[in-house]
């Protein structure tokens, strides 16, 4: 039995030499790639010392791009969040037609090139759009304005959410939502006390991508928001303008404020997943059916 063990052919990356030759060259892309770009920026922004920082920090264009940037994501991350967990729950807890299709098109916006999703809304809201004079007509601005940034953030971010949910989902199966309803819940009692419950890890995992896209998103909504200093320019925006001013110290300062939100979403993104494996992991012991108590043969003396 052994031998035929050892004379079991090798498997690709068994040798030495190639599993340390596969880890370096993985470690020089990851330096080149990744952290030698982090480095120089955290480098390049306090070059001057603090004090510039901190004033390019204050500067208030800079204040106004961090506000909007703000704003757009808390307004845009909640609604795609209700909008991937309905998805979600639909495609996943019921039969319908039409359901691969709305698959595919929650799934849109990762074969979209975010410009040609700028470019759309354009054509959509623009003054010659489709809805352009009509918005004109009622004194409703949505391009070159807020509503169009969030509308721009929420496209490219729409499948975030959903697409955390739903293999999840999907493995979990509908058993439990119909035992929830079958003793009498309702479907919103289901949803809080069943769904919810199961999914809460993939979620937060979601919403922390799609936080962090929102704030760094840049083509979509470079089109519709018009590059209008100190008025529609998020912080990528913002950084953009600063650079081709020749402003390196403000631009590599605001740059940073977007690296350091990188970290954080990664820190936070590695505490779910090992939270989530976490509860992965004791999920057997705790689901072990428990043994049925023994009844007793003898009969009840009267």
């Amino acid at each position: 039995m052994s031998n035929s063990v050892k004379g079991r052919p090798s498997r690709v990356g068994d040798a030495p030499a190639f599993r340390r030759a596969l880890i370096g060259i993985v470690l020089t892309l990851v330096a080149i790639v990744i952290v030698a770009p982090l480095v120089v920026i955290g480098y390049q922004a306090f070059s001057q010392g603090i004090a510039v920082y901190a004033a390019a920090i204050a500067h208030p264009d800079t204040l106004h791009a961090i506000g909007l940037t703000v704003v757009t994501a808390l307004i845009a991350v909640p609604i795609n969040t209700a909008f991937g967990v309905a998805a979600a729950w639909a495609i996943t807890k019921f039969d319908f037609r039409g359901r691969r299709f709305l698959l595919v098109v929650i799934e849109i916006p990762f074969s979209i090139s975010p410009i040609v999703a700028g470019v759309a809304y354009l054509f959509v809201y623009g003054l010659q759009g489709l809805f352009g004079p009509a918005l004109e007509q009622a004194d409703i601005k949505i391009l070159f304005a807020l509503p169009g940034i969030v509308l721009a953030s929420m496209f490219v971010t729409a499948p975030f959410v959903a697409r955390e949910l739903i293999p999840l989902m999907q493995a979990q199966g509908r058993d439990l939502e119909e035992a929830a309803t079958s003793l009498g819940a309702s479907g919103w009692r289901t949803f809080f006390s069943v769904t919810l419950p199961n999914m809460r890890w993939a979620l937060l995992y979601g919403v922390v991508l799609c936080n962090a896209r929102v704030m760094g998103e840049f083509g979509a909504v470079s089109v519709v928001s018009g590059n209008i200093r100190g008025q529609t320019n998020t912080l990528p925006l913002h950084i953009e303008l600063l650079y081709h001013d020749y402003q390196t110290a403000g631009a590599f300062a605001a740059a940073s404020i977007l690296a350091l939100l990188a970290v954080v979403t990664l820190v936070a993104k590695v505490l779910l997943e090992r939270q989530g494996a976490g509860r992965a992991r004791r999920r057997p012991a705790l689901a072990a059916p428990v043994a049925a108590p023994k009844t007793a043969s003898a009969e009840v003396p009267s």
